[in-house]
């Protein structure tokens, strides 16, 4: 899946904001040039308002439900941007602004977000919004694997569950009588 400057920067700086532990001023702004955000100065009271923004954003990935999905989205735009203009600066090519006449850092941060989630929403069907399927785990991710298939925050949740699912499997097989361990079992 190609995404453009807010389907990629923005959805992905969505799961990096929604999974962050460490939302302090120096984390938010080593993550805003991560992800190529020309806003990124941020003091505690700025922090603590994105921080409590990206609650909403939250729910959006892993949302199966289609109409919901929109609907959060739609919400943020209201809120986040206030127009559409195409901007080519800084040596970018031609790409999309949802915010014009502010220099306020949070309201750039959630209309890129927002942005970002909306160009994934149109442009995969949300499907590719991902939460993790690891029982406990709540990472999110943006699913850019070839077949958009993507279960996963990362290989260590899914070798956790997969781990799980063959020691399951050999456990079955051990009490069951017949001396044939759970994973030796053949279909001939």
């Amino acid at each position: 899946m190609q995404f453009n400057h807010y389907g990629g920067t923005g959805a992905f700086l969505a799961a990096a904001l929604a999974n962050a532990d460490d939302v302090s001023p120096p984390a938010l702004e080593r993550m805003l040039t991560e992800h190529e955000m020309t806003s990124r100065k941020l003091d505690a009271t700025q922090a603590r308002a994105l921080d409590a923004w990206v609650d909403r954003v939250r729910p959006v990935f892993g949302e199966r439900d289609r109409a919901r999905q929109t609907r959060l989205v739609n919400e943020l735009l209201a809120e986040a941007t206030t127009s559409v203009r195409v901007s080519a600066h800084d040596g970018h090519p031609p790409h999309l602004h949802y915010i014009t006449g502010t220099e306020d850092p949070v309201a750039r941060i959630k209309a890129a977000v927002a942005g970002g989630l909306a160009v994934a929403l149109c442009g995969a069907g949300g499907q590719r919004l991902g939460r993790c399927d690891r029982s406990g785990c709540a990472m999110v991710y943006v699913d850019t694997s070839r077949n958009g298939r993507r279960r996963f925050c990362s290989l260590a949740c899914a070798n956790r569950v997969n781990v799980a699912a063959h020691r399951s499997r050999s456990t079955v097989g051990h009490g069951d009588g017949d001396g044939v361990r759970g994973d030796d079992h053949r279909d001939a």
